[in-house]
């Protein structure tokens, strides 16, 4: 299955699709299939109108069964979150009216801040995880890639400016040379970009965003693994603190 073509086609981040499509393994049931397309939908990893991969793709992408994948799609079906096209051209579509922002505001309404978090302190041990080796580890060239990308996409639409956020994050996650840093970064942020999406909706977050980004990879390039964390301690910590107050506001309205 081409999803790493497809995604760079399509504009996302190649990274995040395929955590979307990593195998399930010995809990092969229906229900993670549904739920691991489910969240792909509701965070924005695939758009309204896509073109899911074929039964028999998902089947071999998921390792498990067809009828299971079969199973998991009727339930998204029935959820309105899926759409299925018969003839020439037909297949599984994403529905046009999945709205990533809206999924998101009533996922968070439903998470408790306890739970937001706790997601969050798994998220920054990771990621502070990956900056501090990707700091003694990483050469500056690569380093420098990274914001030339950041910078480009600053100042776009949310969307594009959010792939290319969580492909950086990744993509320095990966300079830490762990594999399995870098795999868990992957999953943990196909899991909260929804949320900082949320944030990054106004200006001036995606501007302290972007300054937060440089301060980041100026401490990785001078390979000053302490203050590379502590700077993400710092992102993480307003992101959580904006977030709790703006599931505040949610519940208030």
């Amino acid at each position: 299955m081409s999803t790493g073509r497809t995604s760079h086609r399509a504009g996302r981040p190649a990274r995040l699709l395929s955590a979307v499509f990593q195998p399930i393994g010995d809990e092969g049931r229906a229900a993670l299939v549904e739920r691991r397309i489910s969240e792909a939908i509701t965070g924005g990893v695939l758009h309204a109108g896509e073109r899911l991969p074929s039964e028999h793709d998902l089947a071999q992408a998921f390792g498990v069964a067809p009828a299971t994948v079969r199973e998991g799609l009727l339930a998204l079906r029935t959820r309105g979150l899926v759409v299925t096209r018969r003839g020439r051209g037909g297949g599984s579509f994403v529905a046009d009216s999945a709205d990533p922002t809206a999924f998101t505001q009533a996922a968070l309404r439903t998470t408790t801040r306890v739970t937001l978090r706790d997601a969050a302190t798994h998220y920054l041990a990771i990621t502070r995880a990956c900056v501090e080796l990707a700091a003694r580890r990483a050469d500056p060239s690569e380093v420098e890639l990274i914001r030339a990308r950041i910078h480009r996409a600053h100042g776009g639409d949310l969307r594009s400016w959010r792939r290319i956020v969580d492909d950086a994050v990744i993509e320095l996650a990966a300079l830490s040379q762990s594999a399995r840093l870098t795999r868990e970064q992957m999953r943990l942020q196909a899991e909260l970009s929804p949320f900082f999406a949320l944030v990054d909706r106004e200006p001036a977050e995606q501007q302290r965003r972007l300054d937060a980004l440089d301060a980041i990879l100026d401490a990785v390039t001078a390979a000053d693994a302490d203050t590379a964390g502590h700077l993400v301690a710092d992102a993480v910590a307003h992101d959580v603190s904006w977030l709790v107050d703006y599931r505040a506001r949610l519940e208030a309205q």
